[in-house]
């Protein structure tokens, strides 16, 4: 008897989609956006990452009522940039999700401020659950580190190849899965998910 608990993530980012799968407890089914490409898309014109993730879940779940709907948000804020890239962090050069160009953009804006390194910063995860076009509960995760300047590592997404957590001398792009699994800032939002999960059940 299937006893997994079905979530739908609110998203069509399928490197997201991957890494909150794996993340998650093998008790949760996953499914995302791309079984639903008539989903509409949700505004996103909040000024935090829970706003950003607040209403993309309200906005799928009022979509598919009967479904728990999970929505994340999230990004890197670089202190020398005033917190930026910020909620625009996916679309930081122009275009929603290129990673390359996102990146250069960053190195050249820090590129000119040789007197800020080292260039402290975070990776923030915000997380919405939702049902029936409601927010049910949000979780928040961070981790903390640096930008370096030279890139490093091929897995990962995103800024993963230019940030340094705390405490270790790789980035994110060049750790395996579940090294980075274990401390990174969606695994930490996902973690109160997944134990406000557990415990309405």
């Amino acid at each position: 008897m299937n006893t997994r608990i079905p979530l739908v993530i609110a998203t069509r980012n399928a490197h997201k989609a991957v890494e909150i799968a794996r993340i998650l407890p093998s008790c949760y089914e996953v499914h995302t956006l791309a079984e639903y490409p008539e989903a509409p898309e949700a505004a996103e014109t909040g000024r935090t990452f829970a706003e950003n993730a607040r209403q993309k879940a309200e906005c799928i779940s009022t979509y598919l009522p009967q479904a728990l709907v999970v929505a994340d948000d999230s990004g890197l804020c670089v202190d020398a940039l005033n917190g930026q890239p910020g909620v625009i962090s996916a679309r930081y050069a122009g275009e929603h999700g290129d990673d390359m160009a996102n990146n250069r953009k960053l190195l050249r804006e820090l590129a000119g401020m040789p007197g800020a390194a080292p260039f402290t910063a975070r990776f923030v995860c915000a997380i919405s659950l939702a049902q029936g076009g409601r927010e049910l509960a949000a979780f928040e995760g961070r981790v903390e580190g640096q930008i370096t300047l030279c890139p490093r590592g091929t897995n990962g997404f995103g800024y993963d190849p230019l940030f340094l957590p705390d405490g270790y001398d790789c980035t994110t792009a060049e750790m395996p899965a579940a090294e980075k699994d274990a401390i990174s800032h969606r695994a930490r939002a996902l973690a109160g998910l997944a134990a406000y999960l557990q415990e309405r059940a």
